[in-house]
């Protein structure tokens, strides 16, 4: 079973940094290249200089981790950040509106260190097949750095709802701390000490986070370098016990205790061409029951609101420059398509749509690779692309959201899903606490 412990966290210090929201940033893996450099003008501590190092004129290889472990060091011995002086959790709340709808939610977790397994060992469980590059990248700035700038955020299931009244006591007080981002998600935090009397408070949570495996919702590159990195540790320090590059920073949240948030990944086809998009689109009657004639406007209103579907019932919306159409797919013409695995792999839309391109119009993993489709979570941006043709853009499949049943289901299955399955919202903020290999 997972092993949950507290940590002395690194946090910003207030009297350094007194507006925490100029500091934080998304996860490196959504900031593209214009919010970076607004992350870097808007504060000179801003957590991406850690978190996303980018490289400079002159730079020899691998200097950018080296930066960022000195900039590290550089913020602890000013005072920018200090090391809490007692082990606790941290209780994690974001309330947000579900994009593209005026529907409201509340998610809460916690933050703590996860020992690391194997996936193999079963306490951990992944969902997502990962890829070598940003593995490489995460490797080189952990072993630069040392802590872990960013969590994996992992799925546990608590129907006792233990664990939400701990959470529940916790957020009754005023937060430590208390943020609106960029896209209008408030982020609050609350700091719970770990150890003397606390051990008792937050005993009941720890237990119902660790009653069964976790399933890792985000961060799959950076657990498996974390992985990689503990492996090396050991080479060298392997009489220490328990040494603290052994765990990795994670939010943890509760599936059972309110409804959680995956927004679909929209497809877009490039180089079919005029001809080669209407043959496909006269093709999906082979695999689809299709309702033809409809127009941007209800595509749009159906799939840009898609994060409140109930998502896998197999429909899709399609869109090329000779009309659109709504498509539900007849599961037993793809029985011989789909990929090996279990059920719940093989019943995932992602799965039906994967199949479904590569029998229509020879898209296959190497096509997809090779940069056949394209992604977007908008549903409007998908259709305006292929409507203007911009780089090759021919046709767009607009989806429904993947269910967190069926995240868990597929995990504890033992496979992986397809490339951008899944896009869990709202995002956890890096720079709330970050987690030194240190005790």
């Amino acid at each position: 079973m997972p092993d949950i412990r507290p940590f002395r966290a690194l946090r910003y210090d207030p009297a350094t940094v007194a507006d925490l929201a100029l500091v934080v940033a998304p996860p490196y893996d959504v900031i593209d290249a214009a919010e970076e450099t607004r992350l870097l003008e808007r504060h000179p501590a801003n957590v991406v200089r850690l978190d996303k190092p980018s490289e400079q004129p002159g730079d020899e290889a691998d200097d950018r981790y080296r930066r960022a472990a000195r900039t590290l060091a550089g913020w602890r011995s000013d005072g920018t950040f200090r090391k809490d002086p007692h082990p606790s959790l941290y209780v994690y709340e974001q309330a947000y509106r579900v994009p593209g709808t005026d529907v409201t939610r509340t998610q809460r977790g916690f933050f703590g260190r996860l020992r690391l397994h194997a996936f193999d060992e079963g306490a951990v469980l992944p969902h997502e097949r990962t890829m070598s590059g940003p593995k490489e990248d995460r490797y080189k700035l952990l072993r630069a750095t040392g802590v872990n700038t960013s969590p994996v955020v992992a799925i546990y299931d608590d129907p006792s709802g233990s664990g939400s009244r701990v959470l529940d006591a916790a957020t009754a007080r005023a937060a430590d701390v208390d943020l609106t981002d960029d896209d209008g998600v408030r982020h609050r935090l609350w700091a719970i000490e770990a150890d003397g009397d606390g051990a008792v408070t937050v005993a009941p949570l720890l237990d119902a986070a660790s009653r069964g495996p976790v399933t890792i919702a985000d961060g799959h590159h950076r657990y498996e370098t974390a992985l990689r990195y503990r492996d090396e540790r050991r080479m060298s320090r392997s009489c220490e016990e328990d040494p603290a590059f052994d765990y990795i920073l994670t939010l943890f949240i509760d599936a059972a205790a309110e409804p959680l948030t995956i927004l679909p990944t929209h497809r877009i086809v490039r180089g079919l061409g005029d001809d080669g998009a209407a043959a496909l689109l006269d093709r999906l009657e082979d695999l689809f029951e299709v309702e033809r004639d409809i127009d941007q406007a209800e595509l749009r209103e159906r799939f840009d609101a898609a994060g409140l579907a109930r998502g896998g019932d197999g429909r899709f919306g399609a869109w090329t420059r000779a009309g659109g159409a709504l498509l539900t797919a007849r599961r037993r013409a793809f029985d011989s398509l789909l990929p090996d695995g279990g059920a719940a792999l093989r019943s995932l839309d992602v799965s039906l749509l994967g199949a479904a391109l590569e029998r229509l119009a020879g898209i296959d993993s190497e096509a997809v690779a090779a940069g056949a489709i394209e992604y977007t979570k908008s549903a409007g941006e998908a259709i305006e692309r292929v409507e203007a043709g911009l780089d090759g853009a021919d046709a767009a499949f607009l989806l429904e959201p993947t269910p967190v049943a069926a995240v868990l289901a597929v995990a504890a299955d033992g496979d992986v899903m397809p490339q951008k399955s899944t896009y869990f919202y709202p995002k956890a903020l890096t720079g709330l606490v970050i987690n030194p290999h240190e005790w």
